[in-house]
């Protein structure tokens, strides 16, 4: 399960550093709506965005390192990415953006795989945090 989670953790930020390079280069590929209001919502989240990127980071790096700081970058960026979900998940339901088209679908795939992320980083790292923090009895695994 471990490589599970190290590799969601490479999808999430390759996907983050994509979506927001194409969004200020070419946000039309990515843009749901044309409305200034929904281009002022998507231009909130970077710093957002770059928090839950170092999370990510950080929790691949201890990750791999087999560190105990594991245990709380995994959390941090299941937190964060569960605070993502909502507000995207909110606010897209409310002004219709999944149903918009193609940038809809994207965004719909986005907010789907924050949430099978996030829940899947929890319960990776809540469900194993005495392996995490190194304090498991090898006796009892």
């Amino acid at each position: 399960m471990r490589r599970i989670v190290q590799v969601m953790l490479v999808i999430a930020i390759v996907i983050d550093i994509a979506y927001w390079a194409i969004w200020f280069t070419d946000r039309d590929i990515l843009a749901s709506s044309h409305r200034s209001a929904y281009y002022e919502f998507e231009n909130a989240f970077p710093l957002a965005d770059l928090w839950l990127g170092l999370a990510c980071l950080g929790a691949l790096v201890t990750l791999t390192r087999r560190t105990p700081m594991a245990l709380f970058w995994i959390l941090c960026a299941g937190s964060a990415g569960m605070y993502l979900f909502g507000m995207d998940l909110l606010y897209d339901l409310e002004h219709g953006i999944f149903t918009s088209g193609g940038g809809g679908a994207v965004e719909a795939g986005i907010v789907g795989m924050t949430l099978v992320f996030s829940l899947t980083a929890l319960r990776y790292g809540w469900s194993r945090r005495s392996e995490l923090l190194g304090t498991a009895d090898p006796h009892l695994s």
